[in-house]
């Protein structure tokens, strides 16, 4: 497996294609609440495997459609409107393997500290997520959990995401159509290592941008939908 600086360097590449940004979501007047309660502890929903990585994903959600689409959100500090209103948040930073499964759960048994949480509350909103980010993927990568989100906030804030509001009111909107918004913002950033996951309807649920283990951007080894597919944007604002 990696070292963690060796990781970091993976990641560099990536982050030099995009655009310079904040470590945030794209947010609008993001507030992180004066309280916040430690997370319960990530329950594993899979096998520990320790394999070793060949490659990374990115993986952004489309805050809106998880806000309108999950329920039991509407409370929630990335749905309740006062901590502000996101449009594209961090998932997570996914270690893949060369083969087969990816590494997840790999255990150290540390987890993030509430200063932790805080620091990446504008970027991922969610306490319990990002705890579970940690546990499934980061402990896979790196030694400790600081350590895992100081290297998806640097992969993330190079990223420059399109104007998700303004494409949902765009007719004739295809999976296609949002790659290539999505490469005018990030010059050099190849198609084919954009993946979208839509819901069963057509609404926009996720990006996942794809990496290799020799520190470029690649193609997804699980295709997303296809080129010409319609889809639709829940708009956010």
């Amino acid at each position: 497996m990696p070292t963690p600086d060796g990781v970091m360097r993976a990641l560099a590449y990536a982050a030099a294609l995009g655009l310079p940004g904040s470590a945030m979501a794209q947010a609008y007047q993001c507030r992180v609440p004066d309280s916040i309660s430690q997370p319960e502890p990530a329950r594993p929903d899979g096998p520990s495997r320790t394999t070793p990585i060949g490659g990374f994903i990115l993986a952004a959600s489309w805050s809106p459609e998880y806000c309108n689409a999950s329920r039991g959100a509407s409370g929630s500090m990335q749905c309740s409107g006062k901590a502000g209103r996101f449009g594209f948040i961090l998932h997570g930073l996914w270690p893949q393997s060369r083969s087969g499964a990816p590494p997840q759960w790999c255990g150290t048994g540390a987890r993030p500290s509430l200063g932790e949480i805080r620091r990446n509350l504008c970027m991922t909103p969610s306490p319990q997520l990002l705890e579970h980010e940690w546990a499934k993927h980061g402990s896979c990568m790196a030694p400790a959990p600081d350590a895992y989100f100081s290297q998806a906030r640097e992969a993330w804030s190079r990223i420059a995401w399109p104007d998700g509001n303004q494409m949902s009111r765009q007719r004739g909107l295809t999976v296609g159509s949002f790659q290539e918004a999505f490469r005018a913002a990030n010059p050099g950033w190849p198609r084919n290592a954009i993946a979208l996951r839509l819901s069963q309807s057509g609404w926009l649920r996720e990006v996942h941008l794809c990496f290799d283990a020799r520190r470029k951007p690649a193609a997804c080894t699980r295709p997303g939908a296809p080129d010409r597919q319609a889809m639709k944007i829940w708009r956010g604002n």
